[in-house]
């Protein structure tokens, strides 16, 4: 019985992290966690996180400072958490290396400007693929 409930809870967060639409993309974003300060591609956003393309993903746990930059406008700074990390394999079986990235203590001014940022990468993702 523990085993079906396992897997009921195992279904329950995968449907809440997927409560957010996410969004195809290669976007730009700094980030630092401690003293280390890295450069890398997000692939995927929504409301709640981020995908961060990486061949050295940091561990589970990490706190990083986004610095996402908005033409015209100051950079976004967000807090996240690293909740989830697939490996790179030098023997080419995992084409898609990187970390999860949950955004933290995101006041209702800072969500507005996620979503808006959420909105902005969409729109410029709709606009790729329909070839404008």
């Amino acid at each position: 019985m523990s085993e079906k409930k396992n897997d009921a809870n195992a279904s329950e967060d995968y449907e809440e992290r997927r409560e957010h639409e996410r969004y195809e993309t290669s976007y730009a974003v700094d980030y630092a966690s401690g003293d280390t300060f890295l450069f890398s591609y997000l692939t995927n956003i929504s409301e709640m996180g981020i995908f961060i393309r990486s061949e050295n993903p940091l561990e589970v746990g990490s706190i990083l400072r986004l610095r996402f930059h908005i033409e015209n406008q100051e950079p976004l700074i967000i807090e996240g958490e690293v909740i989830w990390v697939n490996p790179f394999h030098e023997s080419g079986e995992n084409l898609n290396p990187g970390m999860g990235v949950r955004f933290r203590h995101l006041t209702a001014e800072l969500r507005e400007q996620v979503v808006e940022l959420v909105r902005t990468i969409a729109y410029l993702g709709d606009n790729e693929n329909s070839g404008n």
